[in-house]
Parts: C-alpha cells; sequence; structure tokens
C-alpha cells in the first residue's frame, strides 16, 4: 500500500489561538505557527481525501490545503469545534454530484440530526448540505472510500469518543484517558497524532504535556506530533526546543506522511 499523508488543518483549541481579547505573548506572536485553527485534519491515501472533524474553520483550512476533491469525513466526537462547520460540505455536494459520506458513532450521528435538522428532513429545501451517515460500531474496523479505518475508543474527560488509525499513522485528540485494552491497536506507529492541552495545571478532560509525553513513551511511535495546543502551551519555538528528539509540536499546515499498510 501506499503512504498515508496527513495535514494539520488547526492544531488549536476550541476557542483558537490567539484568544479573543488575549494579549498574552503567544497570542500576539508574529511566528505563524502560533496561529492556530481550531484541531482538524486532512488525510490523503491513495487518491482519496479524507477530512477529520469538521470545525467552525472548515471553510478556511480547505481554502488553504485545497485537496481536488473530498470523499467522506471522519468525526472524532460531538463537540462543537470538531463538527459545526458541517454546513460546508455543500460546495463538495455541488461539484461532486453526491452525498457526502460520514462517518461517527451513533451517538454522535443523533447530535448531527438534532443540530443540522434541515440537512437531514425527508424533504430538505434545494442548497442543503447532503449528508449519508455512516454508524461505527464498537471496535469494527471499517472502510471510507476504500480505505481502512481502525477505530481507537478513547476517553476525553467522561465522554467516550473516537480516534482513528489509518495503516501506520494514529490520530488521537482530545485525549484525557486510553482504555488499556485500546494500547493493543497503537503498536507499531510510524506516526502517531496526540492531544496536548497546556503546560499546566492538569485539566479534567484534556492530557497536558507532560501526560502525552509519558503516552508517547509508553506507545513508542517512530514520531509524534503534538496537536490540539492552547495558548498556555506557550511559544511554539520554546516547546520544540524542550521536547523529546522524536516529538514534535505540530503546526497549521504542516503535512506529514506515514508508511502504508
Amino acid at each position: 500500500m501506499g503512504a498515508v499523508e496527513l495535514t494539520f488543518l488547526g492544531t488549536g483549541t476550541s476557542q483558537g489561538v490567539p484568544v479573543l481579547n488575549c494579549r498574552c505573548v503567544v497570542c500576539v506572536s508574529a511566528d505563524s505557527r502560533n496561529r492556530r485553527l481550531r484541531t482538524a485534519a486532512l488525510l490523503a491515501v491513495e487518491g482519496k481525501y479524507l477530512a477529520i472533524d469538521i470545525g467552525p474553520d472548515f471553510r478556511q483550512q480547505m481554502l488553504s490545503a485545497r485537496p481536488p476533491r473530498l470523499d467522506g469525513i471522519l468525526v472524532t466526537h460531538q463537540h462543537n469545534d470538531h463538527v459545526i462547520g458541517l454546513d460546508e460540505v455543500r460546495p463538495y455536494n455541488f461539484f461532486q454530484k453526491e452525498n457526502m459520506p460520514l462517518f461517527c458513532t451513533a451517538e454522535v450521528g443523533k447530535e448531527l440530526q438534532h443540530r443540522f435538522a434541515y440537512a437531514f428532513d425527508e424533504d430538505p429545501y434545494p442548497g442543503a448540505p447532503s449528508i449519508q451517515l455512516h454508524t461505527i460500531v464498537g471496535n469494527e474496523a471499517f472502510v471510507a472510500a476504500g480505505v481502512p479505518v481502525l477505530p481507537v475508543n478513547i476517553m476525553h474527560g467522561n465522554l467516550a469518543i473516537l480516534g482513528f488509525r489509518v495503516y501506520n499513522l494514529a490520530y488521537l485528540t482530545d485525549v484525557k484517558a486510553i482504555p488499556e485494552e485500546e494500547m493493543s491497536k497503537l503498536q507499531n506507529l510510524d506516526v502517531l497524532v496526540i492531544s496536548a492541552l497546556q503546560l499546566e495545571p492538569e485539566h479534567f478532560s484534556h492530557l497536558i504535556l507532560r501526560q502525552a509525553l509519558a503516552l508517547i513513551a509508553r506507545i513508542k511511535p517512530g514520531r509524534a506530533y503534538l496537536t490540539h495546543m492552547s495558548h498556555r502551551i506557550g511559544l511554539h519555538e520554546e516547546l520544540q526546543q524542550s521536547l523529546p528528539p522524536n516529538v514534535y509540536a505540530a503546526y497549521d499546515g504542516l503535512r506529514v506522511r506515514a508508511a502504508g499498510g
């Protein structure tokens, strides 16, 4: 199989960076690596393109990434910063002349049908986004646009959410804990993407940096990239200098490749 390419569409938290009205050293930085849209990613696998999450910055993110098409969306969980951009799939519906496949748990699907009721109406108005829901069930691997995907069940505080493994790349955001029984899914990774909210203090629903680094040391991927970072993570350049040799602070627009299956 060919390689997997991941583009970091956004690497920030639900507020993004800079945070509105904040004048901290990170939020006023002129370094573009300190400007973070809401966390999302784009996978490119053998000519197929899959978005991971579709938050409020989705339109801006896709204008920057410029994939030739979008073949499906993988949703990690139902929080607004991961789903509220769903209306922006309409241009893909128009140009590709097909429904947009979206893969999520039954709970997330129910939430989407509630928040975007107009898109799922039996007789939707012309121009509404056209979504084809596919339910992810438990530990069952699935295929999205011909790409095999393995769901990884993780915890975001008390909320059960999903990460995804595609070949030798795993993407885990909004992580607080990884259940022991899921760790076997993260063996022999070329690339691990994992969230790290801030330096201190500890957070009730997110890993902070030292906790993320401890998990990386245990999983032992070839390379690890940090995402979902707030302005409390510090300046990108200083953060990168503090990290182990195989760990990188991701930034918006960064592209990384992992070996295929």
